[in-house]
């Protein structure tokens, strides 16, 4: 009995060997694109001292790592580590230390002084988290790095974003009073004017061009360009021109005021005329289909846009457009403000070209503010009905804050003036504008 177990027993072990053999051996003939040459082995632990564990904690620390000035830390990239660099001193203490004070700066905006708080508090805290030291939260593996590679590299928040827009957008305004569509135009005054100005300052016709549409104020239509004509640019691109739709409240009022009378705020506009419903049914259809005839290069975001502005008027897929103008609209602004603050990182924000970006931009989104109130003073001088000049400010696409912003220095003018329907018109129409202008850059470098 005990040699038939043996027996068997040796059996066994020599058929394992065997297969084992073979494995190896088909292992060795197989061609394995980019197979590790070598296994990773965990370096076995080693006893240590109290002192020495000290010693090795204190190395882990984010005090020791913002104070340390040679301690070779890398930066994180959403690409992956061979984007990676070594970090510069100042880009790993004092920039650090900087660019959180400012998170807290925007913070402070947007919970004392309630400046767009939605677009604010993600981008401020994901402003902190990638400036944590040796965590590598904005790297390809980490929260921030995966959050960007999943919805801004690839242009796909952007086009949400205009979704919900649309799906919240009443074209009523815009369609009882056409001609206020002419403001909208006007206000895209700052993303030609800045692409002139970019040039001048040396950048190529293509980053200029996608640095340009900071000048409307419009996050989304900025990455969608960044990306196909400065993908390099992308996060500072996208960072001024958040920034920008987050601070409407701070610098458009002193243009707006700059530039108008006092008895100019004070104009009441008369109420426009009831919009029946299949104007409104009708008229995302018709935007879309000149859109595809003639500039199909904003067919994604004028699409996107549509979309949801016709699945609110259809009035037969409430639940869907529910979605659009809340949970959905909610979670991309969550993840697209974390996204957008990941590249406030001091390694990425605090540079010259970024600095460049930002001051481009703001330059740009005040003229087209400051040529949206020149219009409309304008066509107030020529107009039977009275326009009063602050709606155009509206004009620039930053909906429906920059509308929000019209309205509240209008009734502080007159209290009572109630212009917000009014400057939804121009605001609407700058939205359309600038997806407009975005398909006319890229339709050049095709």
């Amino acid at each position: 009995m005990k040699v038939k177990q043996i027996f068997i027993a040796l059996a066994l072990v020599f058929f394992a060997t065997t297969m084992s053999l073979q494995a190896g051996g088909s292992e060795q003939g197989a061609t394995v694109p980019d197979a590790p040459t070598q296994k990773s082995v965990q370096k076995p632990y080693e006893s240590k001292t109290m002192s020495e564990l000290t010693a090795s904690f204190w190395q882990t620390t984010g005090i020791n790592a913002i104070f340390d000035l040679n301690d070779g830390e890398k930066t994180s990239e959403p690409k992956g580590v061979a984007y990676e660099r070594e970090m510069n001193w100042f880009e790993s203490s004092l920039g650090r230390i900087m660019m959180i004070i400012i998170a807290f700066i925007l913070f402070y905006l947007a919970i004392a002084k309630n400046f767009e708080p939605l677009l604010l508090i993600p981008i401020a805290f994901g402003g902190i988290l990638a400036n944590i030291p040796l965590a590598g939260i904005g790297g390809e593996h980490g929260m921030l790095g995966i959050i960007y590679n999943m919805g801004i590299a690839n242009e796909f928040f952007p086009l949400l974003i205009f979704m919900g827009v649309g799906a919240m957008t009443d074209f009523g305004p815009l369609l009882s009073n056409p001609k206020t569509a002419i403001l909208g135009g006007a206000a895209q005054f700052g993303i030609f004017g800045s692409l002139v100005g970019a040039v001048a300052i040396g950048f190529s016709l293509q980053d200029a061009s996608a640095i340009s549409i900071i000048g409307g104020a419009d996050g989304p239509t900025s990455i969608f360009i960044a990306n196909r004509l400065a993908p390099d640019m992308l996060g500072a691109i996208a960072v001024a021109a958040y920034s920008y739709m987050a601070l409407v409240p701070v610098i458009q009022p002193p243009i707006m005021k700059l530039l108008t009378t006092v008895e100019e705020r004070q104009i009441v506009m008369r109420k426009g005329r009831k919009v029946h419903r299949l104007e409104k049914l009708l008229f995302p259809i018709l935007v879309l289909m000149l859109t595809i005839m003639i500039l199909p290069e904003s067919a994604p975001l004028i699409g996107a846009f549509t979309f949801g502005n016709f699945a609110k008027e259809s009035g037969v897929v409430d639940r869907l457009s529910d979605t659009m103008q809340n949970s959905l609209i909610n979670i991309v602004t969550i993840f697209l403000g974390l996204a957008v603050g990941s590249k406030l990182a001091a390694d990425k924000f605090l540079v010259v070209e970024t600095m460049g970006i930002m001051i481009i931009g703001l330059i740009a989104f005040s003229a087209g503010t400051a040529m949206g109130v020149i219009m409309a003073k304008i066509m107030n001088k020529f107009s039977k009905e009275p326009i009063n000049p602050l709606i155009g400010a509206a004009g620039v696409s930053a909906v429906p804050m920059s509308a929000r912003v019209v309205s509240k220095v209008g009734s502080d003018a007159k209290p009572g003036n109630i212009l917000l329907m009014h400057a939804m018109g121009p605001n609407v129409s700058g939205v359309i504008g600038s997806a407009v202008a975005a398909g006319v850059l890229l339709s050049i470098f095709k």
